[in-house]
């Protein structure tokens, strides 16, 4: 949340709608070091993050897949390029309103995450695998 350095408030809707999405109350993350150009300080807080794991996590992921990623303008599935080289699966949204659990009159400016799906495969072609039998939307 880029505006969050010059108001901390904008980041309270936002941390809102993460525990609609996720079913669990985020963290909100601040600021290891401080960059000047950005006016960010050391311990500001800038943005809110959830790790979600065994029920929640699977909950999260099959909703992410089924009803999602289908909403999504012009899908045309998701990008093989974007393993990290260990397994680990990144994807980026654009907003939050792909969700069904936001109310769009209630949103007042769109805001976009990361999904970082982190497995325990060696291998990006192991985590790729396991990702598309889980019903991950690969491109051709």
């Amino acid at each position: 949340m880029g505006e969050a350095t010059q108001n901390a408030k904008i980041l309270d809707p936002a941390v809102n709608e993460l525990g609609q999405i996720t079913g669990q109350k985020p963290v909100v993350t601040r600021a290891k070091k401080s960059i000047a150009a950005f006016k960010v300080r050391e311990g500001m807080p800038i943005g809110a993050m959830v790790t979600l794991r065994g029920d929640r996590m699977y909950e999260f992921m099959d909703r992410l897949v089924s009803v999602v990623l289908p909403r999504v303008r012009d899908f045309r599935g998701v990008s093989t390029k974007s393993f990290d080289g260990r397994g680990n699966y990144t994807l980026g949204l654009h907003d939050q309103l792909i969700f069904p659990e936001i109310d769009y009159a209630k949103v007042d400016k769109m805001k976009g995450m990361n999904v970082t799906i982190v497995t325990t495969a060696g291998s990006d072609d192991q985590a790729r695998s396991l990702l598309k039998h889980l019903g991950m939307p690969f491109r051709a």
